[in-house]
Formats: structure tokens, sequence, C-alpha cells
């Protein structure tokens, strides 16, 4: 009779743990499930004006007459006075490079003016590519003293524009997602405190999205680089 009791106890007993426990289990389980519904998604924001470090300057000339032969001595001498020009001014040899000549044949058009006076149209390219952004900004301001030598430059159209880069883009990509994310946590800390909840972990985060643009139409050698990133925190009591 004894141990008849004494292992209903026990039982009892094992039973009151398990249904305690079971219940702690379901509460945490439920406190989670809350807890998950409880977030909050924000935006950040980070920007930076950097000025950009490699330009691509195509320097086109052209010649029109109807001796094809003429025409190839006066471009190809065209190009080294070009050549010297960019040299006296700092450019590199490397940093230089000259396209072979386009030739157009008026009277191989056809839809073409017979009547046109010359026959041949000869195109010079000679591109420069440099991290040398300020030097080469100096030279293009300069480029007008090549009319004194007797070379005239073609204005570049949307084909040939100056081109100005920033390579040094992928070594701003942390700092400026770090920040990003900074500023969308305090965005989040203010949500936080407006609704009486204490921010927690970060639960999704996406890698953002970049941009680089000129700053304005009259200052390409200027990039804005901007970074916006959404992350999501979950919140508690």
């Amino acid at each position: 009779m004894e141990k008849d009791f004494k292992s209903s106890a026990i039982l009892a007993a094992g039973i009151f743990v398990g249904l305690l426990v079971l219940g702690m289990c379901l509460k945490s389980g439920i406190d989670n499930i809350v807890d998950k519904d409880r977030c909050v998604t924000v935006k950040g924001l980070a920007e930076e004006e950097v000025e950009a470090d490699k330009v691509t300057w195509p320097i086109r000339t052209k010649e029109i007459g109807n001796d094809l032969p003429a025409l190839y001595a006066k471009i190809n001498s065209t190009t080294e006075v070009i050549r010297q020009f960019l040299k006296a001014g700092g450019v590199k040899d490397e940093e230089i490079s000259v396209n072979a000549p386009t030739v157009i044949d008026m009277n191989a058009e056809r839809y073409g003016d017979y009547n046109r006076p010359y026959r041949y149209n000869i195109t010079s390219t000679i591109t420069v590519s440099s991290s040398q952004v300020k030097l080469i900004r100096k030279l293009i301001a300069r480029q007008g003293e090549l009319l004194q030598k007797g070379v005239a430059i073609v204005e570049g159209d949307y084909e040939n524009p100056v081109k100005y880069e920033l390579v040094s883009f992928r070594d701003m990509k942390p700092r400026m997602m770090t920040e990003a994310i900074k500023n969308a946590e305090k965005t989040a800390q203010q949500f936080a405190e407006n609704s009486h909840s204490v921010l927690n972990k970060i639960t999704k985060a996406d890698q953002g999205q970049f941009s680089i643009d000129n700053r304005d139409e009259n200052t390409p050698y200027i990039k804005k680089v901007r970074v916006v990133t959404t992350v999501t925190y979950s919140l508690k009591d």
C-alpha cells in the first residue's frame, strides 16, 4: 500500500514537472511568435561627392580633299602635333593611343551629293586615358593652343564625349554601406522609442543600391555617390 502511494506520488510529481516544462516551452514559443511579428523596416542613406579619378578624352581631327595620299600625310602630321602637345603638357606615352584613320569616300555614298568639291573625308581619333584628371582638364581648357599650330579639333559629340569615371568606387562601398546601416539604425531607434519598445537585432538586410551620377551638367568630373539600404529590426518590450 505504501509502495503504491510512493509510486503515485512520484508519477504525479513527474507529470507536474512535465506540464510545467511544457507550459514554459509553449510560453517561450508564443513569445517568439509575437516577437517575430514585432519588427520595423527602415531605409538608410549615405551620400558623398568626390572627384573622378579617371578621364578618357577622345581628340578628333578631320581632313577633307581629293588627294588621298596627301590627306594621309596631313593627318599623320596633325597627329604628331597633338601628341607633342600632350607630352609637353605632362601626359605619358602609355596614356596616349592613336586609332587608325577612318576614310569616307563621298563618291561611294549612295545618296551623296556628287557636286561636292572634295571626295574624301578622313577622321582621326587620339584617345587620352589617364588618372591625372586635373592635368587633363587643364589641357582640355588649353586645346585652343592647337589652333595656333594649324590643328582644328572636332567638337566631341554624344558618341565621343569626355568621360569621367570613379575607379575607387569599390574601395568606398564597405565604408558607405556601414554609414547607411548606421543611419538606418538611428531611424529604427527613434521608431522604437516612439512605440515604447527596445530595438533588437537585425533580422533582414539587403546589400544596398548604389548609384554614381554627375553632380550636375557643368561639373561631370564631380561624382555624387549614393547608397540606400533596407534593414529590418526586431522589437521587444
